[in-house]
């Protein structure tokens, strides 16, 4: 491990353990979706909703952005499948320290580096950064110092892996929502919202709600296909 992933972990690791309310709090962040997932799927949803001139710009941002936080998601299951396996901190006695988050055999098999949610859910922020600046900064934050953080506070991931990951997951979606690509990735999803809008509705709440939960079942299997090939 690195001195920079050390030391930031030695200094966040002596605040574990000491305000039993503060622990709960943080591991409330990782462990429950409608702290992690839901105020960033509805900000995307009142991307698409809001009142405005431009709504055809809205919507196309909205689109490319779940488009975005699916490619990052995706991404980052191949990195971590193909790049070498990194141990999480809370699985790794060798750093000596004591995480809130004690191991279990199922999180001891997922690669720590880089961190899904800093790139699914940085990505979007970014993408509500894009349609509103400071209500995505807001986001940015939301997801950079409370997901993100908490998940490093826990002992889930070491401070190189969220970054790496809120680095990618910010790339992806700068590159997605340019004007003139996301007219053509939107393109065929606001057809079908123009010609079948109850369709497009329950696809969208379907994808709202892998999105919340982190596609975590198609993680799952996706992880054990790609130990199989």
């Amino acid at each position: 491990m690195n001195a920079f992933d050390s030391s930031i972990l030695h200094f966040l690791n002596q605040f574990s353990f000491r305000w039993p309310v503060f622990d709960r709090g943080v591991m409330a962040f990782t462990q429950f979706y409608m702290l992690r997932g839901l105020p960033m799927v509805a900000l995307l949803w009142w991307v698409w909703f809001r009142d405005g001139t431009d709504k055809q710009r809205d919507r196309e941002i909205a689109t490319a952005t779940v488009i975005a936080a699916f490619c990052a998601l995706l991404l980052g299951r191949l990195l971590a499948n193909w790049l070498p396996f990194r141990v999480r901190p809370m699985a790794s006695p060798d750093l000596g320290l004591s995480f809130l988050l004690a191991s279990d055999d199922g999180m001891r098999t997922w690669s720590s580096f880089p961190s899904d949610h800093a790139m699914m859910w940085c990505a979007v922020a970014t993408g509500v950064m894009v349609a509103a600046r400071w209500l995505g900064l807001l986001a940015l934050a939301y997801a950079v110092l409370l997901i993100c953080m908490a998940r490093v506070f826990v002992g889930l991931h070491y401070p190189t892996d969220v970054i790496a990951g809120a680095l990618l997951g910010v790339l992806t979606c700068l590159v997605l929502t340019r004007p003139p690509l996301r007219t053509r990735i939107a393109a065929p999803f606001l057809f079908l919202f123009d010609r079948y809008r109850g369709l497009f509705h329950v696809g969208m709440f379907l994808l709202s709600f892998g999105l919340i939960t982190n596609f975590d079942e198609i993680r799952t299997v996706a992880s054990s296909l790609m130990k199989v090939i």
